[in-house]
């Protein structure tokens, strides 16, 4: 998945990225196989599709954001669901394939920090994002536009490890504790109300979910 707020060089990493490197593992985990990466994708949409639930009917769909959508893995997903899906990322070329593949989702090139909207969203997901952005004032900038597009009861659901204090890897990567995204997201009234790990392997990261009180 793509950063938010990136920077030139950063920009042109992920782009190289998905031109080398199939949808799954550009976005996925880079050091599984086809056939691990299709496990780690479906084991993280079961997750999600529990979390979001079945709150919708053709009548009134829910309105979902998927932020730094890649090539739009989840998004079609939802899609397929019956959900109204919105899709931004920051690379191009990961807009592009996305499109490409075609399906119902709406994508757009945008960063996380300036992505609007003309109607709040029931539900904004951002999968394996937000850790790829080491700049902490980069990150709060991107969570705070997010959370900025969630309606009342609404749920802005994110990733990242669980971690007790920041850990720093690879110089692209900052992994933050979920007592940070609390502080802040519960000024801005949204509430911490769930954490569902990925289940996976070593991996430590799972979905925070936020939910708008007020």
């Amino acid at each position: 998945m793509t950063d938010a707020a990136l920077d030139p060089d950063a920009l042109d990493h992920w782009d190289a990225r998905y031109c080398e490197r199939d949808g799954l593992a550009a976005g996925g985990h880079p050091e599984l196989d086809r056939a691990g990466n299709e496990l780690f994708y479906a084991l993280r949409l079961g997750t999600l599709l529990a979390l979001i639930g079945d709150l919708h009917s053709p009548a009134a769909p829910l309105f979902v954001l998927d932020a730094g959508c890649g090539t739009g893995y989840f998004a079609r997903a939802l899609d397929r669901c019956g959900h109204r899906v919105d899709a931004v990322d920051a690379s191009q070329e990961a807009i592009d394939r996305a499109r490409a593949a075609g399906d119902g989702p709406r994508y757009t090139r945008a960063r996380l920090d300036e992505w609007r909207s003309p109607w709040p969203y029931d539900v904004v997901l951002c999968v394996d994002v937000l850790f790829h952005l080491p700049d902490d004032t980069e990150w709060a900038a991107a969570l705070r536009n997010l959370a900025s597009l969630v309606r009342l009861t609404g749920r802005l659901i994110v990733t990242d490890a669980d971690t007790p204090v920041p850990r720093a890897r690879d110089g692209r990567i900052r992994h933050r504790p979920a007592d940070a995204y609390r502080a802040a997201l519960e000024p801005l009234g949204l509430r911490h109300t769930a954490f569902r790990p990925y289940g996976f392997r070593e991996t430590e990261t799972g979905f925070h979910v936020f939910t708008r009180i007020r």
